[in-house]
């Protein structure tokens, strides 16, 4: 029973990273149609963002309170991921709508410089750039409607983009000054250190819990619950649905499809950081962290059914105990009576890298029975 009991909370903890990690990619690709390969590096940023913020915590000023900066680290990971989620869908998705291949191939792209960007250029200055983003494309919005609709809207945007580059070298400066190891790039991964009230676990059934995956856990159905209240209750997650189901009758009803577009990524992305900080308590976060994920974000996502978030709950749950069981051997020891050549080929597999790979063949043979996964799309999604 302790075996049992340890491997569903093992394979709860690992489906939860994958179900976070992939309930933006959800959004983006199942309500957009959009394959984003730059995913995985927005849940690097996330990662990253934590680091930033745990490091800003450990100045003498902060100090005291260095135990919440995990908590202050979750919406600060949200607005980095989606802004930089954003500019990608201002600048290049937009452009690519119904060309899959080519936002593909884009995506891809962006991925290498994001890697790229994190190996050479200082985190102070990568932190500038971001409040520089944020301050360029929220001022314009708190604006008042008569002064957006005036012929001087366009010198206000250009105005914010100037404030945003002057707040955003300042701080930059700032960071690196105060902060040595934000000041040099360094390509090497970092470690993120847990708090004290995360650290041990809690016994309960002879069971030791680890305190960070339990964390793991409750932030994802925290995420999953917002999410679920946002698409299914709030005006925006109405518009949101009705442009999914037919974009040109929501744009003669008056509704922004362009507005909707943005916001959709941007909160797509803003999980994916979210994920991020996650990530960054299971172990050392680097440029490539997010490479990892992106593939079984996709299978998450494709098992399934696009676009249906109750379908990433379950997809993502089944793919975690599964590799739970199989990869570190459990389940041998649940099964003592297994055929010799069933158990020849579990205790072959019985790795984390090769029960992934046993896991994504299996969910490959299901695809061939059920191409559209556990809970296919119905209505004008389909015929789109």
């Amino acid at each position: 029973m302790e075996l049992l009991l340890e491997s569903l909370f093992n394979g709860l903890a690992i489906g939860s990273v994958l179900l976070i990690a992939a309930l933006g990619l959800a959004i983006v690709f199942g309500l957009m149609g959009v394959i984003n390969l730059a995913h995985g590096e927005l849940i690097m940023l996330g990662a990253y963002t934590t680091y930033v913020v745990q490091l800003i915590f450990k100045q003498p000023a902060l100090q005291p309170v260095y135990g919440i900066y995990l908590i202050v680290a979750l919406p600060i990971a949200f607005v980095v991921s989606g802004v930089v989620g954003i500019l990608l869908e201002r600048t290049i998705i937009r452009r690519l709508y119904g060309n899959p291949l080519e936002t593909l191939l884009a995506t891809w792209g962006v991925s290498l410089i994001l890697q790229q960007f994190v190996r050479s250029v200082p985190l102070a200055y990568g932190a500038g750039l971001v409040l520089a983003l944020l301050i360029g494309f929220l001022l314009p919005a708190l604006l008042p409607e008569r002064l957006q609709l005036q012929a001087t809207s366009r010198w206000l945007r250009l105005g914010s983009w100037a404030i945003g580059a002057l707040v955003g070298a300042l701080s930059a400066g700032g960071l690196a000054a105060a902060i040595r190891k934000l000041s040099r790039p360094d390509a090497r991964n970092v470690d993120v250190t847990a708090p004290a009230w995360m650290r041990g676990g809690i016994e309960w059934m002879d069971v030791t819990f680890p305190v960070p995956r339990l964390v793991i856990i409750v932030i994802t159905v925290l995420a999953l619950v917002a999410i679920a209240w946002f698409l299914n209750r709030s005006v925006w997650g109405l518009r949101i649905r009705a442009v999914t189901q037919n974009r040109s009758m929501s744009d003669c009803l008056g509704i922004s499809t362009d507005t909707v577009d943005v916001l959709t990524f941007g909160i797509g992305s803003g999980l994916a950081g979210i994920a991020g900080v996650a990530v960054s308590m299971l172990g050392s976060v680097g440029p490539n962290v997010g490479s990892s994920y992106i593939v079984a974000c996709f299978m998450v996502v494709v098992l399934g059914g696009v676009g249906n978030l109750l379908g990433t709950v379950i997809a993502s749950l089944a793919i975690g105990v599964l590799t739970d069981l199989i990869g570190a051997g459990r389940l041998l020891t649940l099964w003592p009576e297994m055929p010799a050549p069933l158990e020849s080929t579990v205790q072959f597999f019985a790795t984390t890298s090769m029960a992934r790979v046993l896991v994504f063949a299996l969910i490959v043979v299901f695809l061939q029975f059920r191409p559209a996964g556990l809970f296919p799309q119905k209505g004008r999604m389909v015929e789109a």
